[in-house]
């Protein structure tokens, strides 16, 4: 039942307990009054019958008048004292009624104050299926949202102190042998050094672009492009690396050209990430396919690849913050494991999508990417 309904109901229910304890106070009380007034009249019986015709007239014309305002001072009486009980009985009521009805708002202030203050595991009991239980439901809602982002956040935390940790160790390491004579000075320790700096330095850059990414705050310089001229432009960046690892690397362009609204340095680095990754986790010999098709008024991209594939469980989270499939083979390349998580903001912010399909460990997998069709 609606809050509305049970509010009319309310409201009914008491001015129905006003009326009814109204009519029996009534019908209780003025018979009684009445009828003590009436005794209470000290009318001499032989009165009446002393007097002649005319007499008894105005005897009764009296009589009539007397009992009449006799009358109206009971009911007058009555309804006094009912309205007294009636007020009461209504006031009661209402405030059982209004009770059951601002109670639960009054746990939501609580709640909602505990949450404030950072108890995030804060949950209400739903009173009912009317609005303040659709109200209730959508606090629960809000307070486990914020309770997961409170845990993502002291991840995040986590995350990029252990990011930033491993390549300043190995900074301070190699500066502190060399300061100890534990290990020369040459020319390749410094580039070691340079190495790991670098790495800083991109994971630093990369932090920064997930910020704005996370924030919607991308500056996007959308035109009108082809869409096989994007996809062969990230191929042929990537190809010297893939011939390096003995990879095959294949552009199936569409079958009628293609022309999409993006960016072309952002869509494109959404693409690089997508090869960079099936380069990272595809063995040597094996073959990584980019393929563009249309998909209704979208532009779909699919990276393929004989990799070693994904679990079920592990097709979503790999777009969360710095989570790896294989943590150790990552941390060798010196991935900051946000590139896909920036990559899907991207595809996002261009009104795309940006998703991962596999048949299981060891049987490689497929990114998609999607763009919509310029005009």
């Amino acid at each position: 039942m609606s809050l509305r309904w049970k509010f009319f109901l309310s409201y009914l229910t008491v001015v129905t307990l006003a009326l009814l304890t109204l009519a029996v106070a009534v019908a209780l009380l003025a018979p009684a009054d009445f009828s003590g007034r009436v005794r209470a009249m000290n009318m001499p019986e032989g009165r009446l019958r002393s007097q002649g015709m005319g007499g008894m007239m105005i005897n009764l014309n009296t009589l009539e008048d007397v009992l009449n305002a006799n009358f109206r001072q009971a009911v007058a009486r009555a309804l006094v004292l009912a309205g007294l009980v009636a007020v009461a009985a209504a006031a009661v009521a209402s405030l059982l009624i209004s009770q059951r009805i601002v109670q639960p708002i009054q746990a939501l202030g609580a709640a909602s104050r505990h949450i404030a203050a950072g108890h995030y595991e804060e949950r209400l009991p739903v009173p009912g299926d009317d609005e303040l239980g659709a109200l209730t439901r959508s606090f629960n809602a809000m307070a486990e949202a914020l309770a997961r982002t409170e845990t993502m956040r002291q991840q995040l935390i986590a995350d990029v102190s252990h990011e930033l940790k491993t390549p300043l160790a190995s900074i301070q390491g190699f500066m502190e042998a060399m300061q100890d004579g534990v290990i020369p000075p040459t020319p390749e320790m410094f580039q070691r050094v340079h190495r790991e700096a670098d790495r800083l330095q991109r994971l630093v850059h990369d932090l920064q672009e997930l910020s704005r990414a996370e924030a919607s705050q991308l500056i996007l310089d959308l035109r009108a492009h082809d869409a096989a001229e994007l996809a062969t432009s990230a191929a042929e960046w990537l190809r010297p690396q893939f011939e390096d690892r003995g990879l095959t690397l294949t552009v199936i362009p569409p079958e009628t050209p293609l022309k999409v609204k993006a960016d072309f340095d952002r869509a494109r680095q959404v693409l690089l990430n997508l090869l960079g990754n099936a380069l990272q986790y595809t063995p040597s010999g094996g073959q990584v396919t980019l393929r563009v098709s249309r998909e209704r008024d979208m532009a779909h991209f699919a990276v393929s690849d004989t990799g070693v594939g994904l679990a079920a469980e592990d097709l979503e989270r790999i777009f969360q913050r710095f989570y790896r499939v294989d943590k150790s083979r990552a941390r060798a390349s010196g991935g900051s494991g946000i590139g896909l998580t920036i990559a899907r903001h991207i595809a996002e912010a261009h009104g795309g999508r940006l998703w991962a399909e596999s048949a299981g460990p060891g049987k490689g997998s497929t990114f998609h990417f999607t763009l919509p069709l310029a005009g």
